[in-house]
């Protein structure tokens, strides 16, 4: 184990030169990745369509190829499912990513080809590995074994010879033996369908082996380390002592600002650093660069064409989107994204953020969905992190999940947001949590704090405590168990609310 480590340590010191270079010529690098999607699209039935051999540059290629939603570009999708070759990509795709749903009911189905797959998510995998050694060359990481939580893949009802499933799924079917040797769980557990009965196996797998590394969704991975604690019989509940050399976790999906706190009491914050990953169905964006602050590296050289839109040109018919080359600090951006997995001026549905232009790194604001404005308060979910935080410090609260939706007028009475939470450790005092929230959103976002001047328009929000394992039996019955299932934080209706409360005893709620 200690030569693998030192092996891979210099393998990925020389990959970090080539980060350094994208950051320092990122309009470049980005020109580099349009001219070779434009060309291998030129191969596609959607090129053809769109007369790519025509285009000369990116303003004609957004003139002839509009914005499209996953509804918008469904057919060509369908196509693909069904078998047909060269739709989007030259080839043949066989997998298909299936994104978490939590933008819209349907299931969406995301194309992966092969060089999707090597060019864009593999070699993510090893950027992020280079500049965590970058930042930590003292890491031995590879003397012991990774532990992640994936999905499951499941045979499409389009083409016997396809699969579609969780990224993280598809990512280990095609993943090469030799790194299965460092990593935990076994295959057969990893696939499991059945997440009880996953996690509970997967416990029993990891809890003796010398694990360094955990790559994951927050929530997850606390489930799993509960279900270690109760095996092992450790009432202090310290991973230390099941995994003294744990070092790092790369985690995704959702923020990891409500989670810190309970994290820390777990595993001490000077033995265990942690790191934001933006790995997504439609492809691998980004990656923590350094140690001390969570934003993350675009990563720009990886078969992917990044444009941004902002906000005020969302409503917009035509909506102008620009490049990399023209985007200002501070600004919220919608992104859209080309990509060597076939999907073309694609808009995924986050809304983003640049915190650095040199080199480029960028924070998720949230998603364009995932928002509450029922009452003009444009509420997004950096808000609600910011907010959920600051009640959780000031109250010694530690927060599992929450979701938060709009309450409507009626009658007389005012709106509000009403907010179910569940609680690894209760607040010391609900209503303070609830006035420190409130307090907290005013704070952060003047349209909230407008709605809320004297009640006028939006009253204090309804904060709900929930009981143990209440968003587990949702995403359950709703079939939204997987390793990239999570519950939506804000929604601008009531339908996940009603959900979710259906599932409370009437005395409890």
């Amino acid at each position: 184990m200690a030569l693998v480590n030192a092996i891979a340590t210099r393998i990925l010191r020389r990959r970090f030169t080539r980060i350094q270079q994208f950051m320092d010529q990122p309009d470049e690098i980005q020109a580099q990745v349009f001219r070779m999607l434009l060309d291998r699209g030129t191969r596609t039935k959607f090129g053809q369509d769109h007369h790519f051999r025509d285009i000369q540059n990116v303003r004609e290629f957004r003139e002839r190829v509009p914005l499209r939603t996953y509804e918008e570009f469904f057919p060509y999708i369908e196509r693909t499912l069904r078998g047909e070759q060269d739709v989007v990509w030259p080839g043949e795709t066989l997998w298909f990513s299936k994104s978490s749903g939590t933008t819209n009911d349907r299931r969406k189905l995301i194309p992966v080809s092969r060089e999707s797959l090597n060019d864009n998510h593999y070699a993510a995998g090893r950027d992020m590995l280079a500049i965590y050694f970058q930042n930590r060359p003292d890491s031995k990481m590879f003397r012991g074994k990774a532990l992640g939580i994936t999905g499951n893949n499941i045979q499409s009802e389009y083409n016997p010879k396809s699969y579609y499933g969780d990224i993280s799924a598809i990512l280990l079917e095609n993943m090469p033996l030799f790194f299965q040797f460092f990593s935990v769980p076994s295959k057969e557990v990893a696939l499991m369908d059945e997440w009880e009965e996953k996690i509970n196996l997967m416990a029993r797998e990891a809890m003796d082996e010398n694990i360094t590394s955990l790559a994951g969704v927050p929530t997850w991975i606390w489930v799993l380390f509960n279900r270690i604690f109760d095996l092992k019989g450790n009432s202090e509940r310290n991973i230390l002592d099941i995994w003294p050399n744990l070092e790092i976790f790369f985690h995704g999906g959702v923020s990891f600002e409500p989670y810190r706190d309970q994290f820390s009491r777990i595993v001490p914050s000077d033995h265990m650093q942690y790191y934001n990953v933006y790995n997504a169905s439609e492809g691998f964006f980004g990656v923590q660069l350094y140690p001390d602050r969570s934003d993350m590296l675009l990563l720009l050289d990886l078969g992917i064409y990044y444009e941004f839109i902002p906000m005020e040109e969302m409503e917009k018919e035509h909506p102008h989107a620009v490049g990399i080359e023209e985007v200002e600090l501070g600004k919220t951006y919608t992104m859209a994204i080309t990509t060597n997995g076939g999907l073309w001026r694609y808009i995924p549905g986050d809304t983003i953020k640049f915190t650095s232009l040199s080199p480029p790194l960028i924070q998720i604001t949230g998603r364009t969905k995932h928002f509450i404005n029922a009452f003009g308060e444009e509420l997004i979910v950096e808000n609600a992190e910011e907010a959920v935080t600051q009640a959780c410090k000031e109250t010694g609260a530690v927060v599992l999940n929450y979701t938060a939706g709009p309450v409507y007028f009626a009658g007389s009475n005012q709106g509000a947001h009403e907010w179910l939470f569940e609680f690894e450790r209760p607040p010391d005092s609900l209503d303070q949590f609830k006035q420190t929230l409130d307090r907290r959103l005013r704070e952060v976002n003047q349209d909230y704090a407008a709605k809320r001047y004297k009640d006028m328009a939006l009253s204090l929000p309804l904060v709900r405590e929930l009981p143990e394992g209440t968003f587990y039996r949702w995403l359950k019955e709703g079939e939204r168990l997987g390793a990239q299932q999570k519950v939506p934080r804000l929604s601008n209706n009531r339908k996940y609310i009603e959900e979710i409360l259906a599932l409370v005893p009437t005395e409890t709620t």
